[in-house]
C-alpha cells in the first residue's frame, strides 16, 4: 500500500478517537461576573479559540482576537468573534508580535494555539515555539496573568506534540507572570462524535477490541471556554496545572456507540477493529522511514502513533473537582442528530464545509 493510501487509513482510523476541541448551544450566564478587563486570545479562528473569543465578549471584557495573517473563519467560527477585534499577527516573528500586542495594554492572556497534524516540526514550530513567542509579547504589553489551552494527554508523552506542549508549560510556570492556569482538558465533544454521521447512514460504529478499552468524560466546547475564561478571576485555579473533563461518569467506546444508535433512532450495529492493526501500520511506517527516509513517511508513523494512543489510553478525569460544566454527551448526541455538526476536516466524515469550522488553530 502506498504512504498515501496508510496515510489515508490512518486517518480514518483516527476518526474513532477522541482526540485532544459543529454548532452548540450559547453558553448559560455565566457563573462568576469579574472585572471587565482586556483580553487577548492567541488562535482565535479556530475551533476551541473561537470559543473562547464568544465567551470573552460574554463576560463583558474588551476583546482581542488573534489570528494568522490570511485567516479565512468559516462562518460559524466568525459568528463566534462577533463583538471582539479581529486582528492578524505573526506569530512567528517575536518582534512584530511584540510590536502589535504593545498598544493594546493586555490584561489576560489566553493561548488557545496547537499545531494542526501533531507532527515533531509542526508540534514544535506551534505548540512551543509560537506559544512562546505569544507569552513573551504579552508579558512585554503587560498582560499579568496567561491561561493556556494544553492536553490531558501530556500526562503520559509519548509523542513529539506532548513533548512540545510540555517544554512550553515549563517555561511558564518559570516565566515570573503574575498567575498563569495550564488547563489540560480530556477531549472535546466534537472529537467523539464523527461517526454519529455514518450511523444515521446506516453505517456501524466502529470500535476497537471489545469497545471498553478506554473510558473518557469529554467537555462541550461552551463549558470549557467558560472555564478557561474564568481562570484569571478565580484564585482556586491559578499558579497550577488543572485537569478538567465533563460531568459524565466514565464511557467506554462502547458506551459512546449505544448513546449514538439511540440519538440516531438506530438499530445498534457494531464492527471491531483489532487494536494490532495501530502495530502493523507503524511498524510498516517505520521500517519505509527508517530504510528511504524523508519527512512524510517520519511523519506518517507519528500520525499512526498519534491514532494508537488515543486507542489504548484514557481520556478521564475521575475527580469530582475535575469535572465541569451543564451539557452531557447524551444530550449533545440528541442535538447533533437533529441539527448536524459544524464541519471539521479532521472529525467530520460527510460534513459539507458551508456548515463552518475547520480548525487552523485549535
Amino acid at each position: 500500500m502506498p504512504p498515501s493510501a496508510l496515510a489515508r487509513l490512518i486517518l480514518l482510523l483516527s476518526l474513532l478517537l477522541p482526540s485532544s476541541p459543529f454548532h452548540l448551544p450559547s453558553p448559560p450566564p455565566s457563573r462568576s461576573s469579574p472585572l471587565s478587563a482586556t483580553h487577548v486570545v492567541a488562535g482565535a479562528t479556530g475551533y476551541i479559540g473561537s470559543w473562547v473569543v464568544q465567551e470573552c465578549v460574554r463576560q463583558g471584557h474588551e476583546t482581542y482576537a488573534l489570528a494568522r495573517p490570511g485567516a479565512a473563519p468559516s462562518p460559524s467560527v466568525s459568528g463566534r468573534l462577533k463583538g471582539a477585534t479581529l486582528l492578524e499577527v505573526d506569530y512567528e516573528d517575536p518582534a512584530a508580535l511584540a510590536a502589535a500586542l504593545s498598544p493594546l495594554s493586555p490584561s489576560v492572556a489566553i493561548s488557545c494555539l496547537a499545531s494542526r497534524s501533531g507532527v515533531k516540526a509542526d508540534a514544535y514550530k506551534v505548540d512551543y515555539q509560537a506559544t512562546s513567542n505569544f507569552l513573551s509579547s504579552s508579558l512585554a504589553a503587560g498582560a499579568s496573568h496567561f491561561t493556556l489551552l494544553s492536553a490531558f494527554c501530556v500526562k503520559n508523552p509519548w509523542l513529539h506534540f506532548q513533548q512540545a506542549k510540555l517544554k512550553f508549560e515549563g517555561e511558564l510556570e518559570k516565566s515570573g507572570v503574575g498567575s498563569y492556569a495550564i488547563v489540560r482538558p480530556t477531549a472535546f465533544f466534537k472529537s467523539v462524535s464523527a461517526q454519529l454521521e455514518v450511523i444515521q447512514k446506516g453505517a456501524p460504529y466502529v470500535m476497537f477490541g471489545d469497545g471498553e478499552v478506554t473510558s473518557c468524560n469529554p467537555i462541550s466546547e461552551p463549558d470549557l471556554a467558560e472555564y478557561l475564561v474564568s481562570c484569571s478571576s478565580t484564585p482556586s485555579r491559578q499558579n497550577k496545572v488543572l485537569n478538567v473533563g465533563g460531568p459524565d461518569s466514565p464511557l467506554t467506546q462502547k458506551e459512546l456507540g449505544v448513546m449514538m444508535f439511540k440519538a440516531a433512532n438506530k438499530k445498534e450495529f457494531f464492527v471491531s477493529a483489532p487494536l494490532a492493526l495501530f502495530d502493523v501500520i507503524i511498524d510498516g511506517l517505520q521500517l519505509l522511514a527508517d530504510r528511504f527516509g524523508g519527512d512524510k513517511l517520519q511523519d506518517a508513523a507519528e500520525t499512526a502513533r498519534i491514532g494508537k494512543y488515543y486507542a489504548v489510553e484514557d481520556m478521564l478525569t475521575t475527580e469530582e473537582a475535575e469535572k465541569f460544566g451543564r451539557i452531557g454527551m447524551m444530550q449533545h448526541f440528541e442535538r447533533i442528530a437533529v441539527e448536524g455538526q459544524e464541519y471539521d476536516p479532521y472529525t467530520t466524515v460527510f460534513g459539507k464545509k458551508g456548515g463552518g469550522g475547520g480548525a487552523v488553530e485549535a
